[in-house]
């Protein structure tokens, strides 16, 4: 058993608090903290520390550093609603002022061509890149483009595809979900 002095150094063992010893009694130390506040402790509850030049680490100063530790282990990360984890990882908006700076002197087979050849493009870049997910933004019009895209899809054994998230993109656009071989 460690005796304690008066005029003794000493940190508490389970509290960041350090002070020196006033009193001593046969059960009890009475210490002043830093801070000025006279407490009063049993024997194992202190431990003894020196004001020597030795280069020692108190617990003191290793409870100082947890604590600093903890507050950065805790900054709050931004959560992702689990509708936005499941977001598609891909968009392509196949509306016709999307893809060409001008569709003026365009019929209405050159541009269901080049949306055709985008929308084709972009899935077999998908599946090449390993990419799950794809929203097609097709629009709502006289629905020409969305039924040469169903036509599209399935024509591929490997996906998956049904109207896109209402609330985000209405009832113009269709999710592909591709299923990817191991």
């Amino acid at each position: 058993m460690v005796l304690f002095e008066v005029g003794d150094r000493v940190e508490v063992l389970d509290e960041l608090l350090r002070g020196e010893v006033v009193a001593v009694a046969s059960s009890e130390i009475t210490i002043e903290s830093e801070d000025g506040f006279i407490m009063k402790f049993t024997p194992n509850e202190l431990v003894k520390i020196s004001d020597s030049n030795d280069i020692k680490v108190s617990n003191y100063e290793i409870s100082q550093i947890k604590a600093e530790k903890e507050s950065k282990k805790k900054k709050n990360k931004p959560r992702t609603n689990p509708k936005e984890r499941n977001a598609p990882a891909m968009e392509v908006d196949l509306h016709i002022n999307q893809l060409v700076k001008s569709a003026k002197g365009m019929t209405n087979h050159e541009m269901l061509n080049l949306q055709m050849e985008t929308a084709k493009r972009q899935l077999e870049f998908a599946m090449r890149k390993r990419i799950q997910k794809i929203v097609f933004i097709h629009g709502v019009g006289e629905g020409v483009l969305k039924e040469e895209l169903n036509f599209l899809f399935g024509r591929y054994g490997n996906v998956k595809y049904y109207d896109a998230d209402y609330q985000k993109y209405g009832i113009g656009a269709t999710e592909v979900y591709i299923y990817h071989s191991i």
